[in-house]
């Protein structure tokens, strides 16, 4: 890979991307969520999501997203959905937007910012440590909502 690395927020929908994101979202999780343009429209549009990709050559290489909120202990800054393109790993994509993000996240203010990634993913842990992040003893609690029950 010798091309130089782009990384933005994206702030307007882009149809065009739609398929690279839906290709990073399908080697990001075993069971991916077709991603589709309403989706794209509501983060872009939304004030406490940020969602930075990454081009080289003009290709989408990678993405994460950076969401944040007010709560009474201060603001709370989260990491999600890292991916580079398998076919782009091991050329810094990854620590170059999560560098991005912290830069990012810096701008914002004071608060934290979080991520959370699986043990089995030994090198996006390593990366993050390296960019400084600390792992948090604590429990993580998940539970789907589905808004159409009470």
């Amino acid at each position: 890979m010798d091309c130089e690395v782009r990384i933005y927020e994206l702030e307007t929908p882009d149809c065009s991307l739609l398929t690279g994101i839906n290709n990073l979202l399908a080697q990001l999780s075993s069971t991916p969520v077709q991603f589709g343009y309403p989706e794209l429209e509501a983060i872009v549009k939304s004030p406490a999501s940020h969602l930075f990709v990454a081009e080289c050559g003009g290709v989408l290489a990678g993405m994460l997203t950076l969401g944040e909120y007010l709560a009474p202990t201060g603001r709370k800054m989260w990491i999600e959905d890292v991916v580079v393109d398998k076919s782009m790993r091991g050329h810094s994509i990854g620590r170059k937007l999560v560098e991005h993000a912290i830069g990012f996240a810096k701008s914002l203010g004071n608060g934290t910012l979080m991520l959370t990634s699986r043990s089995t993913r030994v090198a996006a842990n390593a990366l993050y440590q390296s960019c400084g992040f600390l792992i948090k003893e604590t429990n993580l609690y998940r539970m789907p909502v589905d808004g159409d029950t009470v």
